[in-house]
């Protein structure tokens, strides 16, 4: 079992907790994950990316955004309370090595699996450049700790509140097209984004690692419910990836997979709320 040692709200539904999990901040590295279940007997399993790890204090961070019951009965332990049953690290880490100029782009709460790929490749000697995209300006996270490693830092919103008003593609784009383009590009948020920044990079040649986020249960390769095609291959997230070549996966097909359960999502989400709703009525509040 694993206690909560802290935690903080960074947006309306965005979360970040630091769990004691000491085997699991000394083996982890970046790019791994964990699987979590609140419940060891009929919980659902939801993998979340290690955001953080100090192996001194023998801690993991997690992010995670409420979307469905068991991310909203994450959402409601406090510190001190217990996560019955976390699984880790999971997944091939990152490649993390001295490649010149890197570019990571984060969207969302892909920033959250970004900032430890980002450390390791500031510590590698790279020139790092890190571009963080939202919908608008609360909904950035993790800006102080991505400029912190960061040679230089882009912020763009959707509505323009915060930084430029862009996608994310768009100084991307203005990067791929400098005298001493990157070497790499590492891109992780929603699947769309993901997709158009390997799109960007394409015409230039660019290798574009991305970060998938499907669907999973067991995180051992043996359900086959987070495939996914790469380079015309059926592999396994859970155990190929997380990471793959974005100029190599079919983002169409992923994203009509990660669909697959949305509406029950939704339901699941709303159904939470009216609860919470309920539950602050009757103790008068």
């Amino acid at each position: 079992m694993n206690r909560i040692i802290n935690k903080a709200k960074l947006s309306e539904e965005v979360y970040m907790i630091r769990v004691e999990a000491p085997l699991i901040a000394q083996e982890r590295r970046p790019g791994q994950f964990v699987i979590l279940q609140l419940d060891s007997d009929f919980g659902e399993r939801i993998p979340l990316t290690i955001a953080d790890a100090d192996s001194v204090e023998g801690s993991i961070t997690l992010i995670f955004q409420v979307v469905g019951k068991t991310t909203h009965k994450l959402a409601d332990l406090e510190e001190g309370e217990i996560i019955e049953n976390l699984v880790g690290p999971l997944g091939k880490p990152t490649d993390i090595a001295k490649f010149g100029t890197v570019v990571c782009v984060g969207g969302g709460i892909g920033v959250a699996p970004l900032h430890p790929i980002a450390q390791g490749m500031k510590r590698a000697g790279n020139y790092l450049v890190t571009i963080l995209g939202a919908r608008q300006r609360d909904l950035v996270i993790l800006e102080d700790r991505m400029k912190a490693v960061s040679d230089e830092l882009i912020v763009c919103t959707d509505d323009g509140s915060y930084g430029r008003k862009a996608l994310v593609t768009e100084p991307l784009k203005e990067l791929c097209e400098r005298a001493t383009a990157p070497n790499l590009v590492v891109a992780i948020g929603p699947p769309i984004m993901m997709k158009f920044c390997a799109e960007t990079t394409r015409p230039y040649g660019i290798h574009t690692v991305v970060s998938l986020n499907a669907i999973m249960m067991d995180g051992t390769g043996m359900c086959g419910g987070c495939r996914v095609t790469v380079g015309g291959k059926a592999m396994f997230t859970c155990v190929d990836g997380p990471e793959f070549d974005g100029h190599l996966v079919d983002f169409d097909g992923f994203m009509k997979r990660l669909g697959a359960y949305r509406k029950q999502e939704e339901d699941a989400h709303e159904q939470c709320h009216l609860d919470m709703a309920a539950q602050r009525k009757e103790a008068g509040q």
